[in-house]
């Protein structure tokens, strides 16, 4: 599964302090897991909670599912034990809350590479803050390393003293700036979670928002949202359809020495294949995932 068609459709937060979620993530049809070390863990756990997250991590068993580990604050208790261990615990990527600068990426790569991280472990940056807002570009830039952008959109309406409204006018600046920076640095982008367990059809207008808005997936509290975010975020079977149809058309074309073609009267240019591409991509990367789940149950 090549790095870039990679799904992200579901990444759902688990708490590290639980090992029963633990043990049910290897059965979730998730794109991703964030094994959480932060807000989710009560201060006196976040040492067991450590180690069950590397325990857990050690036994495998989660098939082609992302695993990322987020972490505390360097400026907390255990911020530098939670980097430095997760740095060889043998995840995909390690998330930093609050991040506001590329600085903050570079203190953490020191940190992760003094551990003895593998060169191909991500740093992933939750962006939950207005300064963090206003720095996106520089975060987004700040290493090879930088792997996502993961909205944080609880924290981040307490700080700008927002209200949650079903059509999330009062973060549009912010997820905007975001997405621009993201998509500059050529990297992913997750959208916030929906708090409201019991507002399905909220969750399903944010995660159909968050799609035509060009993000790559949601991520998610609970497990029962995960089928509604893998069905928005996928590509519909009738665009993959069409996609295949303009490639071919314009690779006919290009053999003829035709830089553009007609298809069912639209004009096709080489814009709108490398789009169909990274759709076709995608959309069997999810294929490979899904069968890896089947298979992982049976």
């Amino acid at each position: 599964m090549s790095k870039s068609a990679r799904p992200r459709r579901s990444v759902l937060y688990m708490p590290g302090s639980n090992t029963r979620a633990l043990e049910k993530g290897r059965t979730l049809a998730a794109d991703g897991l964030i094994l959480d070390l932060e807000d989710a863990v009560a201060p006196d756990a976040k040492e067991t909670a450590r180690g069950q997250i590397r325990d857990a991590l050690a036994k495998g068993g989660y098939g082609k599912r992302e695993l990322i580990v987020r972490v505390n604050a360097m400026d907390t208790p255990w911020g530098l034990d939670d980097l430095s261990a997760a740095a060889t615990m043998g995840a995909d990527a390690v998330l930093l809350p609050k991040v506001e600068s590329a600085g903050a990426v570079h203190q953490a790569e020191e940190i992760m590479e003094t551990a003895g991280a593998p060169d191909d472990l991500a740093v992933w940056c939750m962006m939950e803050t207005p300064l963090g807002m206003l720095h996106a570009e520089e975060i987004a830039h700040a290493s090879h390393r930088v792997g996502a952008l993961v909205m944080g959109t609880s924290d981040l309406a307490k700080d700008l003293q927002c209200a949650h409204t079903p059509d999330r006018l009062p973060f549009l600046t912010s997820l905007g700036l975001c997405m621009l920076a993201a998509r500059s640095a050529g990297i992913v982008i997750l959208d916030g979670v929906h708090l409201n367990l019991n507002d399905d059809g909220g969750f399903e207008y944010s995660c159909k928002q968050g799609a035509e808005m060009g993000f790559d997936g949601k991520t998610l509290i609970h497990p029962k949202t995960i089928d509604a975010a893998n069905k928005a975020f996928s590509p519909p079977p009738q665009i993959i359809e069409w996609s295949k149809k303009i490639i071919v058309a314009h690779a006919e074309a290009a053999a003829e020495g035709k830089g553009v073609v007609v298809v069912e009267g639209k004009l096709i240019e080489n814009l709108h294949v490398m789009n169909a591409e990274r759709l076709v991509a995608l959309s069997e990367a999810i294929e490979i995932m899904e069968k890896d789940l089947i298979s992982a149950t049976d």
